[in-house]
């Protein structure tokens, strides 16, 4: 199981190194971002909740964006066959690759310590209830192994992980 999840973090790792959503690449060094307000109004065209402020220190129009935090936590049927436990992993990873490929979710991991919430997903999609349809569609979830609590929470658009 180690090593689906060295496996799934290496994918993880090149998703997240190799996605630029907001920016066209126009040189390998040289990226164009869109304009605010075209990014602002397709992302509100789509569903999507959107915030903008004007950043004090550049004068930026900054966009805050709606996502969905999805916690996974410890399901009440934990008590499957290590055989079994080790297929319901590999099905709830190609679920979460599925998720990034359709871009659908923009980060996910296991928390690194042994308490009742395993990890997070971060969706990126319109409406919480498409974000729980998504997270319980999980075959942890569906097994019992996982339980879903999901919350919206507000990120700057374009703004790295550091």
């Amino acid at each position: 199981m180690n090593k689906y999840i060295c496996i799934f973090f290496i994918v993880l790792f090149c998703f997240s190194c190799n996605q630029t959503p907001e920016k066209t690449v126009a040189k390998e060094t040289t990226t164009v971002q869109k304009p605010t307000l075209q990014l602002k109004r397709e992302l509100v065209a789509k569903g999507y909740k959107i915030l903008d402020y004007i950043d004090p220190k550049t004068k930026d129009t900054v966009l805050m964006q709606q996502y969905f935090m999805a916690f996974l936590k410890k399901g009440k049927n934990r008590e499957q066959p290590k055989r079994v436990a080790d297929s319901l992993q590999r099905l709830h990873l190609a679920h979460l690759g599925k998720m990034y490929e359709l871009g659908y979710a923009d980060i996910s991991g296991p928390f690194g310590d042994l308490g009742d919430i395993r990890g997070i997903t971060i969706y990126n999609v319109p409406t919480i209830e498409m974000a729980d349809s998504l997270a319980n569609s999980d075959p942890m979830v569906k097994a019992g192994r996982l339980e879903i609590e999901i919350h919206p929470w507000w990120a700057a658009k374009g703004f790295p992980l550091r």
